[in-house]
């Protein structure tokens, strides 16, 4: 997983509320369990206007003139600004998969819906929950200044505008801590794998029978 400091991206926006997980990466997209590839299908639906197909080159499909991430205004952005209660429906954790993979480090939105919201934080991704009002205005801004961009500066949960504007945001310190360490909770446990190693073999000592049973 990536380490997360500061990071400076260009803003585009998603502005329809309830985008499900099955809107950010369709169904037919979840055979494979890797964690890389699903950039070119996310919001599949709508950045295409053919119905996708795993295997198919995005190069070669139509693109929808009308969805903004196919505008060349948005070409590399790296924050999403979505509206409220993004992430719904079912649990996939392809969904992160494909946000990430496209390219985006920050969502920006109200409010999420839970499970996708603690799978963003194991996948790399910041999720940033602002108010309404305050994310209705960062979405003005955007569109209004083409190459918008803003600063994220975690260590400080700081959102930092072109103008200088600071903006808070609230974080749980345990995914902060992990985000910062670039380490979700495998690689979290396996930094005690010295420990986890004497703890066993103490054990072995203590139970012998248990772990003959198991060699």
């Amino acid at each position: 997983m990536k380490v997360f400091t500061v990071h400076k991206g260009l803003v585009a926006p998603m502005d329809r509320a309830n985008v499900d997980t099955d809107m950010i990466i369709p169904k037919q997209f979840l055979k494979s369990i890797k964690r890389t590839g699903f950039g070119p299908n996310l919001f599949d639906e709508l950045r295409y206007l053919d119905e996708g197909q795993p295997g198919q080159d995005g190069r070669e499909r139509p693109l929808n003139p009308d969805f903004p991430l196919n505008w060349p205004r948005y070409q590399g952005a790296s924050i999403l600004l979505a509206r409220e209660n993004f992430g719904c429906g079912s649990s996939r954790e392809h969904a992160p998969w494909a946000l990430e993979d496209y390219g985006f480090r920050v969502i920006i939105a109200p409010s999420y819906a839970d499970i996708f919201f603690n799978n963003c934080f194991k996948n790399g991704l910041l999720p940033i929950v602002l108010n309404e009002n305050i994310v209705n205005d960062l979405f003005s801004e955007a569109e209004q200044n083409p190459g918008y961009q803003l600063t994220v500066d975690l260590p400080r949960q700081r959102l930092i505008k072109p103008d200088g504007e600071e903006l808070s945001f609230e974080i749980d310190p345990f995914y902060k801590q992990c985000l910062l360490e670039g380490l979700d909770e495998i690689g979290l446990t396996l930094k005690e794998a010295d420990a986890i190693r004497a703890y066993e073999a103490q054990q072995e000592i203590r139970c012998p029978w248990l772990f003959h049973a198991i060699k």
